[in-house]
């Protein structure tokens, strides 16, 4: 079996997703397919795309719920945006009898070997997160690989060097940085905004984390207060307008 490396870096980079702001546009989806297609785990094939029962292999995904507060009795219409988590104590490297399946010891990120990979499908089994995705057309296993083919890229700008699914983000709901870093941006915003671990009792320790949707009740409330507040004019009161008009 592989093993998780033994003498890992402090620096792991990964995703902080804010469930207050995503929108379900699957702008995300999109542009992680379109990227990856051509990327470290090309290609990412389809299955009957225009047919009845389309399928195929993709990175990220995202789901609605309507959630209902058990408080107030209001509902709301949640997206939860779910990929590869890059665990530090990854279950699905640990499973994998031909060393395909490892975690980078220099930045955290979890991928898959291609040419290793016997398609066995114990990896996907092992995750709890059903972050793996079996390419029946290869007969291998493929995953989120961070855009690690993205991130490092010197032929593009630095501000363009984050995973596909951060650049198209049109909500800015998604955040990359290195969470191993307490003084890093996607850090602080994880201690300013209560992030959290998905599924924490699986002990998995995944290095992405989620920031909780706010009471929209109380946002209402605070932009009321702003709007009486507001000293700078007509085109500052139809930001906030423009603001409340969006929850």
């Amino acid at each position: 079996m592989t093993c998780l490396p033994k003498e890992p870096s402090g620096k792991k980079l990964g995703l902080v997703i804010d469930l207050d702001i995503c929108v379900g546009c699957q702008a995300c989806t999109v542009n992680c397919k379109e990227w990856n297609a051509g990327g470290h785990s090309n290609p990412l094939h389809d299955k009957d795309p225009y047919g009845g029962e389309p399928d195929g292999v993709w990175f990220n995904r995202v789901h609605g719920y309507e959630v209902t507060s058990e408080e107030t009795g209001n509902s709301q219409t949640v997206y939860f945006p779910k990929s590869c988590l890059h665990c530090d104590d990854a279950p699905c490297v640990t499973v994998c009898p031909t060393g395909a399946s490892y975690k980078r010891s220099e930045d955290g990120i979890v991928l898959v070997n291609a040419e290793t990979c016997i398609g066995c499908k114990l990896c996907s089994w092992a995750c709890p997160y059903g972050a793996r995705e079996y390419d029946d057309t290869q007969g291998v296993m493929k995953k989120c690989t961070m855009c690690v083919d993205r991130i490092y890229n010197e032929n593009l700008s630095e501000d363009a060097r984050v995973p596909a699914c951060v650049s198209s983000c049109p909500a800015g709901a998604r955040h990359f940085g290195d969470l191993g870093d307490p003084n890093s941006g996607v850090s602080q915003l994880v201690e300013a905004r209560g992030g959290y671990d998905l599924m924490p009792e699986q002990e998995t320790k995944p290095v992405n984390k989620y920031l909780p949707p706010r009471a929209k009740q109380h946002m209402k409330e605070e932009t009321g207060k702003q709007l009486k507040k507001q000293q700078d004019g007509p085109k500052g009161l139809m930001k906030l307008l423009d603001q409340a008009l969006s929850w």
